[in-house]
């Protein structure tokens, strides 16, 4: 072996040692990130910053590409954009600026605009989203219809994505006057159960505030399968799914549904309360 071929040899050597302990310091950073997903899919990200965000809100997790590669998520408007972000070993690269930190990176355009789209969209970053939030697993089952994005392109669309506070489904729900049962159509959004005629209305028959619920949970005084009842201070509503996976989704969403509006109602009263 020749001695430029041993120092050639040497040189990589020390390159990728160099890159390892980079790797190392990395790794360390992103997991002191409040804000990092190290798994969270490009859907669930979306649905995350779509139902549970707010403008501005943004989140970091590893890209589908090379393992240097991580995606900047941010909701803008009723919609959530994508950034690259690359570690070169040394700097974080995002587009023809180079930080030596991802909290650098934030710092910096939290004080000017990205340049959403095409469409020219405005997107400040306002909000980091954290990875410490009950997100039950069941969401990831899922799917429902997200916003879509304005774009003039197919590919500026979002698809249907798994949601992780959206649900929507056939239920078939008693009657308040007449104990009869009807199916209705049912749809979850934030805090708000409505119910319609049929898929294919417009108008819900009625909306009711969650807020107001005391208890979601399997019923067994109706003599019906996979029955379950939301408790209200005037009037307890009686339903009942297909199946009993239906209705387990179902009580498990509206569950967790409850428990946020509780806490969120606790951090109102402590005056720590972030929409």
């Amino acid at each position: 072996m020749g001695i430029a071929e041993m120092e050639e040899r040497r040189m990589s050597y020390q390159q990728d040692q160099r890159r390892n302990l980079g790797h190392s310091d990395v790794e360390e950073e992103l997991q002191n990130l409040g804000w990092y997903h190290d798994s969270l899919t490009r859907h669930a990200a979306e649905a995350l910053l779509l139902s549970n965000g707010s403008d501005g809100s943004y989140l970091l997790r590893k890209s589908d590409g090379k393992a240097d590669l991580y995606s900047l998520s941010v909701r803008a408007r009723d919609s959530v954009k994508h950034f690259h972000v690359e570690y070169t070993g040394s700097s974080y690269k995002f587009g023809f600026n180079e930080f030596l930190s991802l909290r650098d990176l934030i710092m910096h355009f939290a004080n000017q605009p990205l340049i959403g789209s095409e469409t020219g969209t405005l997107i400040i970053l306002k909000n980091p989203y954290p990875k410490m939030v009950e997100e039950p697993s069941i969401y990831e089952s899922v799917r429902v219809h997200t916003a879509m994005q304005t774009g003039k392109t197919e590919t500026d669309l979002v698809p249907n994505a798994p949601s992780l506070g959206t649900k929507e489904g056939y239920l078939t729900k008693q009657g308040r006057i007449v104990k009869n049962w009807k199916t209705r159509w049912f749809t979850l959004h934030r805090n708000e159960l409505k119910y319609y005629k049929d898929q294919t209305s417009t108008e819900p028959i009625r909306a009711l505030d969650l807020t107001e619920c005391s208890a979601v949970q399997f019923d067994y005084s109706q003599d019906k399968v996979n029955c379950f009842c939301l408790v209200f201070p005037l009037r307890t509503y009686y339903l009942y799914a297909k199946t009993g996976v239906e209705a387990d989704e179902w009580i498990k969403i509206l569950q967790w549904k409850l428990s946020q509006i509780r806490r969120q109602a606790r951090q109102r009263d402590s005056g720590t309360f972030r929409p």
